[in-house]
């Protein structure tokens, strides 16, 4: 997992792309050069043409990169072992622009586990934003869902995005706040 590089791609296809920080969805055609700036949590952040654009992980082989890897849970997992795994796919969560994963800045407002029947599982999800006009809001909720049903035995994810309480930076971690130079 990297953070911050400057690596310098050609892209082997075409591959989906959003454009940071609008969160407009399009197509970035096979060849163009890109310079990957961001490789956290399975997904990238790459430059190309004066522009911003997240690729996410399953489009891995189009900068010649390998996918993450599935997800897997032992046969006799309790519901604390589910609950750790679903909190780790969050902690894989970022904002294309910052290099701090959503739970350690404190975007994170509530994760409630319920069985739905004795092998499957509902995940419920309040978050916010560290900043409600944020144009990546949708696209970032969306990785956490898809990133929750990874998970063995959950078989729905609901996030939903709140503003309040609105976020501070009181919510984040310590960790968080060394990364962002606050301390």
């Amino acid at each position: 997992m990297r953070a911050h590089m400057q690596e310098p791609v050609t892209l082997t296809r075409d591959c989906p792309a959003v454009h940071v920080p609008s969160g407009e969805t399009g197509t970035l055609p096979e060849g163009t050069l890109v310079t990957i700036t961001q490789d956290l949590g399975g997904n990238f952040t790459v430059h190309a043409g004066g522009n911003l654009f997240r690729i996410a992980g399953d489009d891995a082989d189009a900068l010649g990169r390998e996918p993450p890897p599935p997800l897997t849970l032992p046969d006799d997992a309790s519901d604390q072992d589910v609950e750790a795994l679903v909190w780790a796919q969050m902690e894989t969560c970022y904002d294309p622009e910052i290099p701090i994963n959503i739970v350690e800045l404190g975007l994170i407002y509530d994760c409630r586990i319920t069985h739905i029947s004795e092998n499957e599982r509902r995940v419920d999800v309040e978050m916010t934003l560290t900043a409600p006009g944020c144009g990546m809001g949708d696209i970032i909720a969306d990785d956490v869902r898809s990133k929750i049903l990874l998970v063995p035995t959950v078989v729905e994810a609901n996030v939903e995005v709140v503003f309040d309480p609105p976020w501070t930076m009181d919510r984040m971690s310590d960790a968080a706040r060394l990364e962002a130079g606050l301390m």
